[in-house]
């Protein structure tokens, strides 16, 4: 059994995305996939010499082997641009785990042949055996299919504890966001419900010095919650027609009490690590007063709330085959449903 560290670096480590969306098929994908993991293996062994060997957790941005789909259909992206769950990408990668002895999370389009025809958008973490400990499909999502879509099938599948799943580690819980989640509380919360300590929060956003709502949401989250987030940006999206640097810099760590620990600008950088104190983090979860937010929630006032709303619907996905058109058009019915109903 693995002893727990009070202590350990974390590393949001911003590199260059190199999309896929301009090659020709699913074997020049994949090289240039290939070609993205060798990158970070020389980029993550760097990094670590740099730092410290007490580098023990590094994050890497959303989707950093392929960017995302501009303009492919479903089936196309799926083909084109989507891992399999035990596939090369993710042995090789843990090869990387396995030879620096890190936890190492990111985010990839993934199949899973329990629902063909679908992908989903997946954040995972690999421990230091190069084994997956976590894997965690995004909820949210305005242009890709979710668990949500085909929630009666999912929860089936992999039940309550597969949707919000937690990795008790040796480097303290850690649980995933994905992008924009990260301005959804819900999320969070029930990640934090089932012992998160630590948010690996992979995303590729535009960056602004000026505070954005999603920097804001970041210092939220780990206030409310009490705990870490680690939350890795792209260094700009390479081979795709939006402006490379469009989606560059701001990777960040804060700490429980909302401390932005460490932060970048735009480019490839290492600079955004810092050191996670599990022990302090655990004696504040553990003592009482007005600072303890975790332990003062009341559930209980809010569940019949959820349970008697209904905005976005569920299993939209789970009998026919769509469509991207589907997800705004689903959007706009449920807008004008809320609208009939005086909500909003």
């Amino acid at each position: 059994m693995p002893t727990n560290l009070e202590s350990f670096r974390a590393l949001a480590l911003q590199v260059t995305c190199h999309a896929v969306n301009q090659t020709s098929d699913r074997h020049e994908a994949r090289s240039l996939m290939q070609n993205s993991i060798n990158r970070l293996a020389q980029q993550i062994a760097a990094s670590i010499a740099f730092i410290g060997f007490d580098c023990r957790l590094i994050v890497l941005p959303e989707y950093f082997l392929t960017g995302f789909p501009m303009g492919d259909t479903l089936a196309g992206w799926a083909e084109k641009a989507c891992i399999e769950m035990a596939g090369a990408e993710y042995e090789a990668l843990g090869k990387i785990a396995q030879k620096h002895k890190i936890f190492l999370a990111g985010n990839a389009y993934e199949v899973d042949p329990n629902f063909p025809g679908l992908y989903f958008q997946t954040c995972f973490i690999l421990d230091p055996s190069g084994s997956i400990v976590l894997r965690y499909r995004r909820l949210n999502s305005l242009f890709a299919p979710t668990p949500h879509d085909v929630w009666d099938k999912y929860l089936d599948c992999y039940g309550l504890e597969g949707v919000f799943p937690v990795a008790k580690t040796e480097i303290g819980n850690l649980a995933a966001l994905a992008s924009e989640e990260i301005l959804y509380p819900e999320v969070a919360r029930c990640l934090a419900m089932r012992g998160a300590e630590i948010f690996v929060h992979s995303t590729s956003e535009v960056y602004n010095k000026n505070l954005t709502p999603k920097d804001a949401a970041k210092i939220t989250r780990a206030v409310e919650n009490l705990a870490y987030v680690v939350s890795t940006n792209t260094a700009g999206i390479a081979n795709i027609a939006i402006p490379i640097a469009s989606a560059d810099g701001g990777s960040k760590i804060i700490d429980h009490r909302g401390i932005v620990l460490a932060e970048t600008g735009a480019g490839e950088s290492m600079a955004a690590f810092a050191e996670i104190d599990l022990a302090a983090l655990r004696r504040d979860r553990r003592r009482p007063g007005l600072n303890n937010l975790l332990s003062r929630q009341r559930f209980e006032l809010y569940a019949e709330s959820y349970r008697q709303s209904h905005f976005y619907p569920a299993n939209t996905m789970l009998e026919t085959e769509v469509d991207r058109k589907h997800f705004l058009q689903t959007q706009q019915a449920t807008i004008e449903r809320l609208t009939q109903l005086g909500i909003i």
